[in-house]
């Protein structure tokens, strides 16, 4: 599925130094599945090239049915990674439980950040306003990485729409440790509310309330019409990704 507006953004994967198998590894899937649907892509990825070596991530945030969905349809028992960092909405939990269960997802890990680190590094649970970028890294980053040891690849759910570092999105890109694989990556919004509608899924309940992408609570909030669909995120500063999709072990 894929609109005009989301074709506008499809371009050629950029060029991935392959200086490693990982990275040359990469290229060619992305080059090779570049024009596939999402459906497609994640089969490939999922029963093809990463037999129980892949997982997927998830923020269960207010796109993050769609993919959920997707996937289930392919493997319901697929490993799904929820990044717990204890700073998340009282919906953001309702919600993941929700659609675990009509999604029949099987196999969804709460991952929580180090009781000793917190303890160390943020004793007083406001670090978020002191260091955000640091706040992320105890919560998420660091968490994540021993969460992926198991597996070869991981699924997330970035799209050139959302703009900033995201817009030349290939399908698959390497990291330094994994295979990233990102099958919505040409999707608009318009094919993300038509997939919600096709499908009947649940919308996240803060999306009413005006916030287009939603994260930890601390640092997440309303966007007005017509903003980009992140303004809302680390509103006021130069932030724009939690750190996970950076030079990382993942």
């Amino acid at each position: 599925m894929m609109s005009a507006s989301a074709s506008l953004l499809a371009e050629t994967p950029p060029d991935i130094p392959a200086n490693d198998e990982r990275e040359a590894r990469a290229r060619r899937l992305a080059l090779k599945h570049s024009g596939e649907d999402a459906l497609e892509i994640l089969r490939v990825a999922i029963k093809e090239e990463f037999p129980g070596r892949i997982a997927l991530v998830s923020s269960f945030g207010a796109e993050s049915a769609a993919l959920l969905h997707l996937a289930a349809q392919i493997e319901p028992s697929i490993p799904v990674i929820f990044l717990e960092t204890e700073k998340h909405f009282a919906q953001t939990l309702s919600y993941r439980k929700k659609l675990v269960a009509k999604l029949g997802l099987t196999d969804v890990r709460d991952i929580h950040p180090s009781k000793e680190a917190l303890t160390f590094r943020d004793p007083s649970g406001d670090l978020w306003k002191h260091d955000a970028d640091a706040c992320c890294t105890l919560r998420k980053v660091e968490p994540l990485a021993p969460a992926l040891d198991e597996f070869d690849a991981w699924i997330t759910g970035r799209k050139q729409f959302h703009g900033g570092g995201r817009i030349h999105l290939p399908a698959f890109e390497a990291s330094p440790s994994h295979i990233k694989v990102n099958p919505l990556v040409r999707w608009a919004k318009e094919d993300i509310d038509a997939y919600y509608e096709a499908h009947d899924l649940p919308s996240h309940p803060l999306i009413a309330q005006g916030y287009p992408s939603i994260g930890c609570w601390p640092c997440t909030h309303p966007a007005a019409a017509g903003d980009d669909v992140r303004a809302g995120r680390w509103r006021g500063a130069a932030k724009t990704e939690c750190g996970i999709h950076g030079l990382t072990r993942a």
